[in-house]
């Protein structure tokens, strides 16, 4: 465990940051009130944090996602994503001492995960047509604010306050699909380190010779501002660094290979991944970073690199836990595994009682314009919670004559403490098919029968294959759940 030293060090650190921007200091941390108010047609306000952000035609927070701000289940003491994180802290803090043995590397764990949009892209140089921007992919509270969708937002903010190493901690928010492995709110660490002439080439013969900077071309090997010595250096020591983090978490003798990527604030920029059972896996991106970032930040005389993780992502594999929906239980019999008296013991995942899910299909016309999968997604999930362990799109079909499209999705319900009942799980569905036709505009497809043995299942009236369930049919299956 990380002494109280450390701990103080790290708070008197946090002092350094607050002196950042105004939009910076616009989010200091209010304890969490009551539940936060709905989201509201354009006009009204919702509040968040002790804030009040007026409605757009941007906003599009649930009830759902508002009432996960503020549990930072990654600063929950015993919860296997502070685990990981405490375990991440205590690598820093050892690995790399600053002067006079203090860490190097300060920690910011508690930040607000409100953001403007300005920090959640344009500081790091996302482009305006960049598919990360779209309303369908994140949570606006309007069209200046919104919850951040990774912790890269605070980094412009935290280096313009002269910090050129720290950690950031915290949870992220985006719409995204809906299955064992994606949840609206996810929890990110960030990594930043910056470099001086002196310390980059500190040790290194002839090192006095060699600069950070130059005016050349860009190739797919370094930008067009840093010389090529400078930016195989600060890529060696990220990737040593990674290398040694993923190592001490699981372990000596791990297989690490780097795959080339993009990202808009890095270049190059990698992802790392790890051969972990057997099996390759990506757990990182990372790269050095662009430095207009970094200039525009104010730290024009250093260069410098980055890596984000996904806690839940890490802990799914470390732990082997088959549900990210289990890190929110509150079900002792999860919470309890973790409970170790020391945070590097290794703990493996005892699966719970396998109870059964209930699937059920829905199937309808979709509206001309203005739908995306994410307003399903996010419907269903504010309707149905955590009751709803998956939806996939089945299938699809245009019309030949109307060029209609219709989808059918297949949710799946299943509860991770108790077995769901039939009447209570078609309640839940029938909530969503009429949210669905009243809020999304879709119209429900009617369903034509067949033989209840012929392996098409039924059909619409055009003839094309349609899901069992319309809003007038509901398609139930019970399925045990596999955790193999």
């Amino acid at each position: 465990m990380v002494c109280w030293a450390l701990r103080r060090v790290g708070l008197a650190r946090a002092h350094l940051a607050r002196k950042a921007s105004g939009v910076c200091r616009g989010h200091e941390h209010q304890p969490l009130g009551p539940r936060p108010a709905a989201p509201g047609a354009p006009g009204s306000a919702v509040e968040l944090l002790g804030k009040s952000y007026p409605q757009d035609d941007y906003s599009n927070l649930t009830r759902k996602v508002l009432s996960k701000v503020g549990r930072n289940l990654h600063n929950q003491p015993q919860h296997p994503l502070w685990l990981l994180k405490e375990r991440v802290k205590q690598h820093f803090y050892a690995q790399y001492p600053g002067r006079a043995g203090t860490p190097l590397f300060s920690v910011y764990d508690d930040l607000s995960p409100v953001v403007t949009t300005w920090q959640n892209f344009d500081s790091l140089l996302i482009p305006a047509d960049h598919p990360s921007r779209k309303k369908g992919d994140n949570y606006f509270l309007n069209a200046t604010h919104m919850l951040r969708a990774h912790t890269s937002a605070h980094q412009w903010d935290l280096l313009r306050a002269g910090l050129d190493a720290f950690l950031v901690v915290g949870d992220v928010y985006r719409r995204d699909q809906i299955d064992a492995q994606h949840y609206p709110v996810f929890h990110q660490l960030e990594a930043v380190r910056l470099f001086s002439r002196h310390q980059l080439f500190a040790g290194i013969k002839d090192g006095e010779n060699l600069q950070l900077f130059e005016q050349s071309s860009r190739s797919a090997h370094k930008q067009e501002t840093h010389t090529l010595e400078a930016t195989k250096l600060v890529e060696f020591d990220l990737k040593q660094t990674l290398t040694r983090l993923m190592t001490h978490i699981f372990g000596d003798g791990l297989d690490v290979r780097w795959v080339d990527c993009y990202f808009p604030f890095t270049h190059p920029s990698f992802e790392m991944e790890i051969n972990f059972h057997g099996e390759w896996l990506e757990v990182l991106g990372c790269g050095v970073m662009e430095q207009q970032l970094v200039n525009s930040a104010g730290a024009q005389d250093r260069m410098g690199w980055a890596f984000g993780l996904g806690l839940e992502r890490l802990a799914m594999i470390l732990y082997d836990i088959p549900d990210i929906r289990l890190f929110w239980s509150q079900d002792e019999r999860f919470l309890k595994q973790f409970r170790v008296p020391d945070i590097n013991q290794k703990v493996t995942f005892q699966p719970l009682s396998k109870y059964p899910a209930v699937i059920n299909d829905i199937s309808f016309w979709l509206p001309r314009e203005n739908y995306t999968e994410n307003d399903f997604y996010d419907l269903v999930r504010t309707i149905g919670g955590d009751l709803v362990e998956k939806v996939d799109l089945i299938d699809k079909f245009e019309h030949p004559k109307t060029h209609r499209t219709s989808h059918c999705y297949r949710i799946t319900y299943r509860h991770m403490e108790r077995t769901l009942s039939q009447r209570e799980v078609g309640g839940i569905h029938q909530a969503v098919q009429e949210a669905a036709v009243r809020q999304l505009g879709v119209e429900g497809r009617c369903v034509k029968h067949t033989d209840p043995h012929s392996p098409r299942g039924p059909t619409s009236e055009d003839g094309h294959r349609l899901c069992p369930t319309s809003p007038l049919r509901v398609q139930q299956v019970l399925q045990p759940l596999d955790t193999t």
